[in-house]
Formats: C-alpha cells, sequence, structure tokens
C-alpha cells in the first residue's frame, strides 16, 4: 500500500509541473462549453422539456462533461503503457514487485487528482458563472456527486488500460483508439446528454460503461429519476459494479499476457 500511494504522490506531482497546458485547458473546455451550452439552449427554447431534462439541467451536464474530460481522459491520451509495450520498455515495468495494474491505477488517480482539482473545478465555476445551472441545495447530493466522480475516473482508467494492454497481443494499439476515441464521447454523454436520443437507445447506452464516466455522473448531480434504479444509489451501484467488472477483467488479461509476453525492442 505505501508504494501504491507514492506512486500516487508521484504522478500527482508529476502533472502538477504542467501548469501552462492546465491553464490552456481551462480555457479550452470553458469555451466549448459556451458553444455547447448555447447550441442546446436553442434548442430548448423551442422544446423546454425533453425526457425530463430543461434548459438548466442540459447546461448543467455540459459543464459536467467539459469539467471531466481531463480526469477521465477519455478523448486521450492513450496510457503510456500502450507505447512501453511497443517499445519493450514494459518488461522494466514486470520487474516491479508490484502488479503492473496497480501500479498503472495509482499513477492515474495521481494525475486524475490534479486535473480534478485544477481543470475541473475551474471549468465548472467558469459555466456557473455564466449560465444558471441546476445545482445540489444539499451537502449529502454534492458527496455523493464527488463520489460518482471518483467511480467514473476508475471506469475511464480501467477502459483506457484494457485498451493498452491488448498491446500485447496486436503490438500496436493505435487501430483500437481509432475506433474507440469517436465512440467513447457519444456512448458517455459528453458530446449530447443520452437523455435526447430516442427513449430505447438511450436506456441501453445508459447501461454501458461509457455512461458511468459523464451521463450517470450528471444524472447524479441532478438527482435524476432517469438513473437505473430510479435514484441516485441505483446510478452509484452501476458506477461500482462496472468498475469491479472492468478492473477484474483488466486484471484477468494482465495475467494472461504476462504468460506469453514478447519484449521488443532493444
Amino acid at each position: 500500500m505505501r508504494v501504491h500511494c507514492a506512486v500516487y504522490a508521484r504522478g500527482l506531482r508529476r502533472y502538477s509541473t504542467y501548469r501552462a497546458a492546465a491553464v490552456a485547458g481551462i480555457l479550452t473546455n470553458s469555451v466549448f462549453g459556451v458553444i455547447n451550452a448555447m447550441v442546446l439552449l436553442a434548442l430548448f427554447a423551442a422544446r423546454p422539456e425533453i425526457n425530463g431534462y430543461d434548459a438548466a439541467d442540459a447546461v448543467t451536464q455540459v459543464y459536467v462533461a467539459q469539467a471531466l474530460i481531463a480526469p477521465l481522459a477519455i478523448m486521450g491520451p492513450a496510457l503510456e503503457l500502450s507505447e512501453r509495450i511497443r517499445t519493450g520498455a514494459v518488461g522494466t515495468d514486470l520487474l516491479r514487485p508490484v502488479p503492473l495494474l496497480g501500479w498503472w491505477l495509482a499513477q492515474d488517480l495521481g494525475r486524475a487528482t490534479f486535473d480534478l482539482l485544477f481543470r475541473s473545478v475551474p471549468t465548472f465555476a467558469v459555466g456557473a458563472f455564466l449560465f444558471t445551472l441546476a445545482l445540489p441545495g444539499d451537502a449529502l447530493r454534492w458527496a455523493l456527486t464527488l463520489l460518482s466522480f471518483a467511480l467514473a475516473t476508475v471506469v475511464g482508467f480501467a477502459l483506457r488500460y484494457l485498451y493498452s494492454v491488448v498491446g500485447f497481443w496486436l503490438m500496436d494499439t493505435r487501430g483500437v483508439w481509432a475506433v474507440m476515441g469517436p465512440v467513447g464521447p457519444v456512448a458517455a454523454g459528453m458530446l449530447l446528454p443520452l437523455t435526447l436520443f430516442p427513449a430505447p437507445a438511450a436506456e441501453v447506452l445508459r447501461l454501458l460503461p461509457w455512461a458511468s464516466m459523464v451521463q450517470i455522473p450528471a444524472e447524479v448531480l441532478l438527482g435524476k429519476d432517469t438513473l437505473p434504479g430510479g435514484s441516485v444509489y441505483g446510478g452509484l451501484l452501476l458506477q461500482a459494479g462496472w468498475a469491479a467488472v472492468l478492473l477484474a477483467l483488466a486484471a484477468r488479461l494482465t495475467t494472461l499476457a504476462m504468460r506469453r509476453v514478447v519484449v521488443q525492442g532493444g
């Protein structure tokens, strides 16, 4: 546990050096948030309520999505593990007395913590300043939202790890990212709230792991009864379930890969 904490701190310290990039990211996310929000406000001006969402709900989800882009890295970049597998540097990682999955999870959580504090919070604050957001009025809902954000980060890491670990078989995961890169933001509700999709499609997409990264956290924040089980706790349970399943799958694939690993490079 002490090693994992040290790796977490290393990840946090490493990404805290990129302060200019963090400021640029806040600006970029805020601008795209304004663009997306204005488009949805025009839509809701014509139709004030869509499947339980009003304009404030939709704009709130826009800024939840923009705030979570960096911690989740849903649009990339890929884990460095992909490149280390391709070059053979992963051989060094396998020599460490720490499981490969735990090492990368701890490091990525350090990165996500920095992004949450120094990119997500300012981006969401910009949205709250510019627009009327549907924010919780009690401390419990805020606490549950933070828990949902944490589970979303774990789900996001697990998916990125799975995309990376298939490199042990494919050698190059750029093709995987080329396919999953566009799928993730759409299926997660990042580009457009899933509530605006046709009801049958929205119900299916809400149960997939990508929705646990954006759509479910947004609905937890909003307190929507469209969550699985009709409550905030149902949404959290779904996120926790996907986090457990994906991490278990990642651990299994890592074990299989280590049995047949061929180190490339010099």
